[in-house]
């Protein structure tokens, strides 16, 4: 005996009407799943954009940390040079013709480099001729005005809060 759909029991046509909308979610889960493994449009900007902006923030502090550690050296040589000049006053009794007296005479193992100009040209204050004595203390003016101070010749302010001139080192 042939039978007709519609001849079916009604339970029949109920558990096929299951079956039929199981296989439909079923389908619709794996198109969500399928599409929910990557991300939009905006959130790749968002993300991008943030990154950016911390990357900038970085940079700049970086630069800034740089700078602040060189301006900390150019005041330790300085400290070093003027502590040289000062014990070579003490032992000889005037001050030093140059720097690379300092050096000559063992105050100094070298004249460091200035780490703002990147090179060995510390501006050289000498005495005023008037006070300059010779090794004896005899006469004054007898060897020569001689380094009582050095400075740095790099031009600029630091960054310090309030800025202060690379000259008043």
């Amino acid at each position: 005996m042939v039978t007709m759909k519609k001849d079916l029991p009604l339970a029949s046509l109920a558990g096929e009407r299951m079956a039929r909308e199981s296989r439909m979610r079923a389908h619709a889960r794996t198109e969500r799943s399928q599409n929910a493994h990557g991300f939009t449009l905006i959130e790749l900007i968002v993300v991008v954009t943030i990154v950016g902006l911390l990357a900038g923030i970085a940079v700049v502090n970086v630069r800034n940390a740089q700078r602040k550690t060189a301006e900390k050296v150019c005041q330790a040589d300085l400290a070093l040079l003027r502590k040289g000049i000062d014990d070579f006053y003490a032992d000889k009794q005037r001050y030093p013709s140059s720097l690379e007296e300092l050096v000559t005479e063992k105050y100094l193992r070298r004249i460091p480099p200035d780490p703002l100009t990147k090179q060995a040209d510390w501006e050289e204050i000498a005495e005023e001729a008037s006070t300059a004595t010779d090794a004896s203390g005899d006469e004054p003016g007898a060897a020569g005005p001689g380094i009582v101070d050095v400075k740095t010749r790099a031009e600029g302010q630091t960054l310090d809060d309030p800025p202060r001139d690379y000259s008043d080192f």
